[in-house]
């Protein structure tokens, strides 16, 4: 797997200015930057500018500060790095230890992290990002009572500070969502209740890649669905600007070069377009070589249980690469279905046959000179994870995070 370090930098530069000025993109790069390299990207993406990286627990971001040590990027100028994922009592110490964010939600994870603060003696609060739950039933405290109870226990608790309150939407990639308008007035009833405590956090932060691609994501904030409404930057913006706070977007998706598509709300009719997705670059190339060649008669099965049957004299080639790596098995092509399909010598060789553990055969017939040693290419210029997710029906994200392979920045 090579990772481009021109693309990675270049796609932080896109989605900063897309979201504009004064708004932050966090990059996350959880799930060892979704199948990229956690090591081999967090420091680029420092490079580039990030002042925050997203992981998913403890172990990810004390593996994310050593691969910035191991940078040599100086402790001064770290990233700070937001643990997205909650905490278990037995994750407080290395949060502490490492100099990590963590995300909170309830009062054992603030007891935890503050009864390790308080052991290792700490000299200032330990910052923490509170989340809000607005619609996803997923990770969050809930708006009302549950959110009063939890800052009380902050407002009284000295070992922990409030630096962030945070939520997430769930349908960011559609225009005119009833369900992100619905999310920001929870969350805009959260931080009243926030200001109403007398605590004050720095930083207010929603959404993801396709926040920042959808320019009719959100609400207006007079309330109700409404065609051409506020954008959610515009939103996170405003919400953070009545707190006093920074604001900021969290971005994964898109710094390695895609984003969902912008769909319609049932019942929208305003624009519904991306601003980013045409300008993102795929960082991964993931590369394999033809281990095998053989010609076939007309005839000939190929692949467990001859689900494909050469139509006349063929070329194939054999590469060491398989679902057991990342290639789905859904790839396969059948004398009914085509399949997925390599890049050969710079051109498309469609998968034939299923798709093994570790092997899988490409059509090469009438692409000259194909040898043993070749290189062939699973993801990348001509072959995406867009293409990978359409013909296994999933998601991008899903096509990425599976691949494993050994990476290098190039």
């Amino acid at each position: 797997m090579e990772i481009s370090k021109e693309r990675l930098a270049g796609n932080y530069t896109t989605l900063t200015e897309a979201a504009g000025a004064g708004i932050a993109v966090l990059a996350v790069v959880k799930a060892d930057a979704y199948g990229h390299g956690a090591a081999q990207c967090s420091p680029v993406l420092a490079a580039a500018g990030a002042g925050w990286l997203g992981v998913t627990d403890a172990a990810e971001g004390a593996a994310v500060r050593g691969a910035l040590s191991d940078a040599h990027v100086p402790p001064e100028r770290q990233p700070q790095v937001l643990v997205m994922s909650g905490s278990l009592a037995e994750d407080a110490g290395a949060v502490i230890e490492h100099n990590l964010t963590p995300v909170v939600w309830t009062a054992d994870q603030m007891e935890w992290l503050a009864n390790a603060a308080a052991k290792r003696g700490l000299a200032e609060p330990l910052p923490v990002h509170l989340e809000v739950e607005t619609g996803m039933a997923r990770q969050g405290v809930a708006v009302g009572a549950e959110l009063d109870a939890v800052l009380r226990w902050l407002r009284g608790q000295r070992g922990l500070r409030l630096d962030g309150v945070m939520t997430h939407f769930a349908s960011a990639e559609i225009a005119g969502s009833r369900q992100t308008c619905e999310q920001q007035h929870r969350f805009e009833e959260a931080m009243r209740q926030v200001a109403a405590s007398g605590l004050s956090p720095q930083w207010i932060h929603a959404g993801n890649s396709s926040t920042i691609d959808n320019l009719a994501a959100g609400a207006n904030l007079a309330g109700g669905f409404e065609t051409g409404s506020r954008n959610a930057l515009d939103w996170i913006r405003a919400v953070a600007a009545r707190a006093g706070a920074h604001a900021m977007v969290r971005s994964g998706l898109g710094l390695y070069g895609y984003c969902l598509p912008v769909e319609r709300e049932n019942g929208f009719t305003g624009v519904a377009e991306g601003q980013v997705q045409s300008r993102l670059r795929p960082v991964m190339t993931w590369k394999t070589r033809v281990i095998g060649v053989r010609d076939v008669e007309a005839g000939a099965t190929v692949g467990y249980n001859g689900t494909f049957v050469a139509p006349q004299q063929m070329r194939l080639a054999l590469l060491p690469i398989g679902y057991a790596d990342g290639l789905r098995r859904e790839l396969s092509g059948t004398s009914a279905h085509p399949g997925g399909w390599m890049m050969v010598c710079g051109q498309r060789a469609p998968i034939i046959g299923r798709v093994s553990m570790n092997l899988t055969i490409v059509d090469v017939t009438g692409l000259a000179g194909v040898a043993v040693g070749d290189e062939a290419v699973a993801l990348g210029d001509g072959v995406t994870a867009d293409d990978h997710a359409r013909l296994a029906g999933t998601i991008p994200y899903e096509i990425v995070c599976g691949v494993r392979a050994p990476v290098r920045v190039v």
